[in-house]
């Protein structure tokens, strides 16, 4: 998962984890939200009433009674006077029931008591439980709106933020990993980005892929070297043998041993010439501009290689429509196709079969496969196959073929799989891109 998609769904699950958690508590914060302010209310109402007896007396409510009592039409509040002989311990608010014309209402009560004219008098100030509830479930669903509101926009700014605090990461990956192919010849662009860690990245990922180039490139340089400089002492001492074996005076046994020296020069000359080609290819040394088909190419490496199919007595059997390679060199996919139909000599059985056969896939790509009826890879050696010095079985290969094979296919954009089971034969599939291939 990428990281985008993490962030994003880490900020909308957190965010929906605490609105849940909100929504879970709202009707009791609601409800304490409501009680404080009908005590607030409460207070309020005391003030005044406290207010008016200190501007016009006591009187004015009692008006000649002993105590007094006053509520409105709906019941939901009342307020009372009356004398008492509880000591003043302050305001005290509590939910209490009153009779108010023969109904039992519960109230919240704000009791308060105060002296006047040296008598205890009490007050009460009442508001009913009920009208205190009334605009509960409106404040609630207010508050879910306005939280809804606030958690869209903020979920919408915090995933813009999101794409633009990221954006460098993905320019590092797009321009540093994705869009540049080894053996890295350009330099790709710096990141703009004000963020140190990125910058920092972009920086490190720059310094690797030069320092891989630069191994690369010696490596490169000292195998195409090694390589030239060994061909001039391997001509040299094959053409010393070949003189020697060409004297009348050396006997059959000398020559036995010269022609087993022959054997191995020639071996050692075959393997210096395999790593320059491997060499070259790596280097871009061989142009793509030719146009050619396949089905021809493939005619003559079999004629080629017909000889040995005689040998084994081998059975061949080719099935390539009209398709036309474009922008390749005919010369290296000539020898990625003869290496692969030798392999398939090579290491088939007496009597067996070749089969070479093309396929369009529905998405428009083209492969061929070279298959045989031999001996297999075992499958602990299909990822190894394509390296250096890697042979299928014992015979008389280097273990290059495959390597040269794997170095063409990777300078035309070529893809390869194999298939194989031990004992039963392999295949080996060329997948083409679809620039490179055309209808004849």
């Amino acid at each position: 998962m990428r990281l985008r998609t993490k962030l994003t769904l880490f900020i909308t699950l957190s965010k929906l984890g605490i609105v849940t958690l909100f929504v879970l508590a709202l009707p009791f914060l609601v409800e304490r939200i409501a009680f404080q302010y009908n005590d607030y209310y409460l207070q309020e109402q005391k003030k005044k009433v406290l207010n008016v007896i200190g501007k016009n007396g006591l009187e004015y409510y009692l008006a000649g009674e002993r105590d007094y009592g006053s509520y409105t039409m709906l019941k939901e509040e009342y307020i009372s006077l009356e004398p008492t002989d509880r000591r003043n311990a302050g305001d005290t608010i509590a939910t209490l029931r009153r009779v108010v014309e023969n109904d039992t209402l519960t109230y919240r009560v704000l009791t308060h008591l105060f002296t006047y004219e040296g008598a205890t008098y009490m007050l009460e100030v009442g508001k009913t439980a009920a009208s205190i509830g009334q605009y509960n479930r409106p404040l609630q669903k207010m508050a879910i709106y306005l939280l809804a509101g606030l958690l869209f926009t903020t979920i919408i700014l915090d995933l813009i933020y999101t794409r633009i605090l990221l954006r460098p990461l993905g320019d590092i990956i797009r321009n540093q990993l994705l869009a540049r192919k080894f053996p890295f010849k350009d330099d790709a662009p710096k990141v703009k980005t004000t963020t140190a860690d990125f910058r920092y990245l972009d920086d490190s990922l720059s310094g690797l892929m030069d320092k891989v180039r630069e191994a690369f490139d010696k490596e490169r340089e000292f195998t195409a070297n090694a390589s030239h400089e060994l061909l001039t002492p391997i001509s040299i001492l094959q053409h010393k043998i070949e003189n020697l074996m060409m004297d009348e005076s050396v006997g059959d046994q000398t020559q036995q041993k010269l022609g087993a020296m022959m054997n191995t020069v020639h071996r050692l000359r075959k393997i210096v010439q395999s790593l320059l080609l491997i060499s070259r290819i790596e280097n871009d040394q061989f142009p793509r501009e030719d146009q050619f088909p396949l089905s021809e190419l493939l005619k003559e490496v079999m004629e080629e290689l017909g000889h040995r199919l005689e040998e084994k007595q081998l059975r061949f059997h080719l099935r390539v429509n009209g398709a036309v390679a474009v922008d390749m060199n005919r010369d290296l996919i000539f020898q990625l196709f003869h290496n692969l139909v030798n392999n398939a000599i090579r290491y088939n059985r007496p009597g067996g079969s070749i089969w070479i056969r093309d396929s369009l896939a529905d998405d428009g790509s083209y492969s061929i496969t070279v298959e045989d009826s031999g001996i297999g890879i075992p499958e602990d050696s299909l990822e190894a196959i394509f390296g250096r010095f890697r042979k299928i079985g014992a015979g008389e290969g280097v273990g290059l073929g495959l390597s040269i094979v794997s170095s063409i296919a990777k300078h035309h954009e070529i893809s390869l799989e194999v298939k194989s089971e031990e004992g039963k034969g392999a295949a080996f599939v060329v997948l083409f891109p679809r620039a490179g291939i055309a209808k004849a």
